[in-house]
């Protein structure tokens, strides 16, 4: 069974998990049934500092040479 990503919902006081519906195929799951899950909380990623190591931004100078400004 590949490993999936599932996002965690409120569900009146408690909090559920959809399984996506190729998972349920695959693995033959339906209502009521009873599954063995593993939990492992993810970090959110704002995309803040995913170029995290690039460097500095350097401006070419004649980069284009093909374009004419005015």
């Amino acid at each position: 069974m590949p490993h999936i990503t599932v996002q965690v919902r409120k569900w009146g006081n408690s909090l559920g998990l959809i399984l996506p519906r190729e998972v349920v195929e695959e693995a033959a799951v339906s209502d009521r049934d009873l599954v063995d899950i593993s939990i492992v909380k993810k970090k959110k990623t704002s995309g803040f500092g995913m170029c995290r190591g690039a460097g500095p931004f350097v401006e070419e100078e004649d980069a284009h040479t093909d374009i004419v400004g005015d």
